[in-house]
């Protein structure tokens, strides 16, 4: 059964981590034990503050769910090794009915690969060519395997030689005549039981005989072959057979394609695609990153589809999801943003008007009349208060303020107090640097054709952003200028003033719309603004209107 991710937006805030840790938990209770709470971005000193309070592990992280090649790749490798012969080879890939197996030495790498065309063209050439059928490349011992042949006496075994075929099945006299035409040290005579062929290729002294049909071997022939240093084997299969097969004893290693397309786990499948579908190869080794075979991608496992399902919370829209998300399945989404998502499929969509995706979780589990723990109660609490801001957010609903009550009963846990020490627990003007603090906490929107962010750093006063303001504003604008946003705004809260300072990047046409305080040139006051959601983002999409429209 494959994993369900439950996942929140790029650059997490702690309400998307929280609701994250809940729902993966409210899953699993109600009949989907595979879900998994994950995170695509980095977690901040907030973040780490509520999880280490609670007693919660960072939620897993996964920077891309696109189907990567382990998620289609075989990984019951079919291999042999470079000494296994031909013989071994064609067994196995008729036994397992593949046609390319990957040849490997001891320490997994790849030696090359074997296919069954290049053996076949070995072994049945065009008729232009030159086929020399006699030639066997091969030790006695491999020639013995191949042939499941007994070896009566053999000289070096091992060595591996180029030896020709002889087959002894004309008169004695024929036989004599055309012994000297050939290497007598290379020469393997085949023959059955004509005992005075036997002899003569004893005599003289022929680097091995096969006798074959399983023919017995007096002991008077068999010490003047020891003597002469002749090699004999008992094959149990007729001459034809014998001399067919013998050929086949070569090992792997020679036959080869040492030059080969592999590629490694990690990449994504959309990467390998066009290389794949455009190689002579029809399969292609899998490598780890010691460049170990770990699998073999097969040009039909590009066709398979990759089951991965997400389920997003706090956020719905492609632009803040996981990379690849388009790619998967998105079986859910738990939120409380404008609704952006477009699915493929119906789904179940749960879209509520409160201030934190927190709220709606820890309203399921009792809905659902499950008991939570206190610690589970807490990181939910902690979710809520960070995005309601301890409930003073223009966001937060009666429902946010219930369900805190309830959350703070189970955890015994004070939202007022846990508030300051979770505000007070990390600076992102203070902890990171400028290009880090403009990111962390970013959201990509498309309106009207145009695509613009919109970050937040909430802060307990403006003093370390006074400090760091040219940095920051110069930070903001390389963040546009990289991503090339329309604009980029960043909305700086101060939690204990309830106001805010908005920093934007963006061109003159559309910074003249904002109608704002400047007291600084590109920083704006807002006082009473605390929200990105629902008083900032609906004010910069009335201004982007209206520069479209001027």
């Amino acid at each position: 059964m494959s994993e369900v991710l439950v996942i929140g937006h790029k650059n997490p805030d702690t309400d998307s981590i929280c609701a994250a840790i809940g729902y993966a938990e409210f899953k699993q209770r109600t009949g989907m034990p595979n879900a998994v709470a994950a995170r695509c971005g980095d977690t901040n000193d907030r973040i780490d503050f509520v999880l280490r309070t609670f007693g919660f592990p960072a939620p897993r992280f996964v920077a891309n769910v696109a189907p990567k090649v382990r998620d289609v790749m075989q990984d019951n490798v079919v291999s042999l090794p470079p000494t296994a012969t031909v013989a071994e080879a064609l067994g196995l890939m008729d036994e397992r009915n593949i046609r390319v197996l990957p040849v490997l030495n001891e320490d997994r790498s790849c030696r090359g690969l074997l296919s069954l065309f290049k053996m076949s063209k070995f072994f049945f050439p065009a008729p232009h060519r030159l086929f020399d059928s006699r030639t066997v490349h091969a030790s006695l011992r491999n020639l013995a395997r191949t042939l499941s042949a007994e070896m009566l006496f053999v000289q070096d075994p091992d060595r591996v030689e180029s030896l020709i075929l002889m087959i002894g099945a004309m008169s004695l006299e024929a036989f004599a005549k055309r012994l000297p035409l050939y290497p007598r040290e290379k020469l393997i005579v085949i023959v059955g039981d004509r005992e005075d062929v036997q002899d003569l290729a004893i005599d003289r002294c022929v680097r091995a005989i096969v006798i074959t049909g399983g023919s017995k071997v007096s002991d008077e022939r068999f010490d003047a072959a020891r003597r002469n240093g002749v090699s004999m084997l008992i094959s149990p299969h007729d001459s034809a057979t014998t001399a067919m097969l013998s050929r086949t004893s070569i090992t792997v290693e020679n036959m080869i394609h040492d030059k080969f397309l592999a590629f490694q786990a990690e990449e994504y499948l959309a990467d390998v695609r066009g290389l794949a579908t455009a190689s002579v190869f029809q399969a292609f080794p899998v490598l780890d990153e010691r460049q170990r075979v770990v699998g073999i991608l097969s040009k039909s496992d590009l066709l398979r589809k990759v089951d991965r399902q997400l389920i997003l919370v706090d956020h719905n829209e492609l632009s803040q999801a996981v990379n690849g998300a388009e790619t998967a399945d998105i079986i859910e989404v738990i939120d409380h943003h404008r609704v952006g998502l477009m699915s493929r499929t119906p789904i179940l969509f749960r879209n509520e008007p409160v201030g934190s995706t927190s709220t709606i979780v820890a309203e399921m589990f009792l809905r659902y009349r499950l008991e939570m723990s206190p610690s589970l109660a807490g990181i939910l609490l902690a979710g809520i208060v960070s995005d309601t801001l301890n409930l003073t957010s223009p966001t937060t609903t009666e429902r946010d303020a219930d369900i805190l009550e309830t959350l703070e009963s189970i955890s015994g846990v004070n939202a007022t107090a846990f508030t300051e020490k979770l505000f007070a627990s990390g600076s992102l003007l203070v902890t990171k640097t400028a290009q880090q603090a403009v990111a962390t906490d970013c959201k990509e929107y498309s309106e009207n054709g145009r695509v613009f962010s919109v970050a937040q750093i909430e802060e307990m006063g403006f003093d370390q952003f006074w400090k760091r303001k040219k940095e920051v504003i110069k930070a903001l604008a390389e963040h546009r200028e990289t991503n090339e946003y329309f604009f980029s705004a960043l909305l700086i809260t101060d939690v204990v003033t309830q106001s805010s300072l908005l920093l934007l990047a963006g061109t003159d046409a559309f910074v003249a719309k904002i109608e704002y305080p400047e007291i600084e040139p590109d920083i704006y006051e807002l006082r009473g603004i605390v929200s990105r959601k629902k008083q900032l983002l609906p004010y910069l999409t009335h201004c982007l209107e209206q520069c479209a429209s001027s």
